[in-house]
């Protein structure tokens, strides 16, 4: 597992804001306003992957504000993004209003004042997001450009946000499966993205390094496979001209960024490793395995039970028998017979 995890539930009763207060304030310093005090509600998740804190977290609304006298008390020189899920909230920032929604992400810069607010502080829904907080200089922008980003709505719905928003909803989904080892390079893959997508928004990505480059390019093509994995015809050279990229350039900067794996190599196993998965999903017992193996990209039974032999020592029928309850099994067999 990578992270630690509150939950409100935890503490007593009484003890629940200050608690949140007090976690909030080891990354974002800044004075806290709820309505929901006498019975507030939290869940929270720290990662700090190297240099990059991500957190994503669920609360009951609340104010966030930090004054121009707590930035003089205390300025770590970190830019804060949050990725907003659920939930509507408004920020004053570096001369700006804006409001945001589910999907949209904001940055504020720590080293000036800005109050981040609920919509409607009365109303008991949750807010969920993402906070990503970073140092400042490791963001290769110039801090000119950086400003014109500051307390604007910019939407995580495509391009490279689409991508950042989908890595920082999957690092909390995969949270438990992480290991620690794995923190500095996810880190990374995170700086990188933010920095792609800032870039592509300012029109400056000619001031990233070719590295972020090639890493954002790794993570784009992964996204496309991941997407893609359905498709019989999904291929290196199909890959590559999606991305309008050469085929050796493909196979270059894939192999550099998923550790020596190749391309045909790494689309094998997340096929499989879906398979896998819904041969072990109950609601889909009664799923015919040739139909789980179409399903990911396998239109031949017998090269999927071999992959899958070859990947899990077991064949698939092996595996879901291994996987399901011996009732569920029974279920599914009545079902189909």
């Amino acid at each position: 597992m990578i992270g630690t995890v509150f939950r409100s539930e935890d503490v007593p009763a009484e003890d629940r804001f200050e608690y949140w207060r007090e976690l909030v304030g080891r990354t974002r310093s800044s004075d806290l306003i709820s309505a929901h005090t006498a019975d507030y509600w939290a869940e929270y998740r720290l990662m700090e992957l190297g240099p990059v804190t991500v957190w994503p977290s669920s609360f009951l609304p609340t104010r966030y504000r930090r004054s121009g006298k707590m930035v003089r008390r205390s300025d770590p020189e970190l830019y804060h993004l949050t990725l907003l899920l659920d939930g509507d909230l408004a920020l004053e920032h570096a001369g700006r209003t804006d409001t945001f929604g589910p999907r949209d992400l904001h940055m504020v810069d720590g080293s000036r004042p800005y109050d981040l607010r609920p919509a409607d502080d009365r109303d008991r829904r949750a807010v969920k997001g993402v906070g990503v907080d970073f140092p400042k200089a490791l963001l290769p922008l110039p801090p000119h450009r950086v400003r014109e980003l500051l307390g604007r709505g910019l939407s995580g719905r495509e391009g490279t946000g689409a991508l950042l928003t989908e890595f920082l909803v999957g690092l909390d989904r995969q949270a438990e499966a992480l290991q620690p080892s794995d923190a500095p390079r996810l880190g990374t893959v995170v700086l990188d993205l933010v920095s792609a997508w800032f870039a592509q928004v300012l029109d400056a990505e000619a001031a990233l390094p070719e590295e972020t480059h090639q890493r954002v390019t790794a993570q784009r093509i992964q996204a496309f496979i991941r997407q893609n994995l359905h498709d019989p015809e999904l291929t290196p050279p199909a890959i590559a001209a999606a991305h309008h990229i050469s085929r050796s350039y493909l196979y270059r900067i894939f192999q550099q960024q998923s550790q020596g794996e190749t391309v045909g190599s790494w689309i094998r196993g997340r096929r499989l490793e879906n398979a896998r998965r819904d041969l072990a999903d109950s609601s889909l017992r009664t799923t015919p395995i040739h139909a789980v193996a179409a399903r990911w990209g396998f239109p031949r039974a017998s090269e999927f039970t071999r992959a899958f032999r070859t990947a899990y020592w077991l064949s698939p029928r092996e595996y879901r028998l291994q996987a399901l309850p011996e009732r569920e099994q029974t279920l599914g067999r009545s079902r189909m017979d």
